[in-house]
């Protein structure tokens, strides 16, 4: 269930009240750019995943059972619709942060990470917006050489309004995450999105599956770029160019 910022704020403030926290050894982006760029780093594609081919993840049980579902009929905004993005780090918004909260080391359960990309559609021709949030680590799973992160973080989809979502962020596999709600054409939605992880942590490419809203808006749909390494977004989009982004594109 999906906490509101405000219970999330008295929470952490009751517990920092009674509890005396390890001193904290807070890593700013730039020092977190030092890690991703030193020479042991090695950005991690889809193409290094360490998950056989043939091991069926929770990712494609979720995927099965999504395409299975019955279909129902438009009346009263029941049908399921499909949304593509791209959310691709660029460098250049000071994102992400590494904040290790649990004064280790190595990555540990409690270490957060606030972070802010930029979101394009899924056919890479158009800039929609920014993704905002903060994931905080479960677990570093050694022998998956990745980490377990629960997250929470919004879509931003300028004159559109926004899309939250939370649940399961794994660096090494595919995942799904609930769709808690939105604003604008969003509000009342339901649904889940798969998240694909491409080159962490630069590149993601998401499959929404929305339930109870009206007719997405056409500049929102497309044909999505086929989800690689190597895709990028259309040099128009990306300069901001006039008819390259939506209206009110939030920045």
């Amino acid at each position: 269930m999906a906490t509101s910022s405000s219970t999330l704020g008295a929470i952490i403030t009751n517990v920092s009240s009674s509890v005396k926290l390890p001193s904290c050894n807070y890593s700013t982006t730039s020092s977190f750019n030092k890690i991703l760029f030193s020479k042991n780093f090695k950005p991690l594609t889809s193409h290094s995943l360490k998950v056989s081919a043939s091991s069926t993840t929770t990712a494609d049980i979720i995927t099965s059972n999504i395409k299975n579902q019955p279909k129902t009929s438009d009346s009263g905004f029941t049908k399921v619709q499909e949304l593509n993005v791209y959310e691709i780090n660029e460098l250049d918004r000071g994102s992400p942060a590494y904040l290790r909260l649990s004064g280790k080391d190595g990555n540990s359960i409690g270490d957060l990470v606030p972070f802010s990309n930029k979101l394009y559609s899924g056919d890479l021709q158009k800039r929609l917006g920014i993704t905002a949030g903060i994931c905080i680590l479960i677990s570093h799973e050694e022998e998956k050489k990745g980490d377990r992160y629960e997250a929470i973080y919004s879509f931003y989809f300028g004159k559109y309004g926004h899309l939250s979502v939370q649940g399961p962020y794994l660096t090494y596999e595919d995942t799904y995450l609930a769709v808690t709600g939105g604003s604008g054409i969003f509000k009342g939605v339901s649904g889940q999105v798969k998240l694909q992880q491409l080159v962490f942590p630069f590149k993601l490419f998401y499959t929404f599956y929305l339930r109870g809203i009206a007719d997405l808006p056409s500049e929102l749909l497309g044909t999505p770029v086929p989800p690689s390494p190597s895709v990028e977004p259309a040099p128009a989009a990306k300069a901001l160019e006039k008819g390259a982004t939506i209206e009110n594109y939030t920045d």
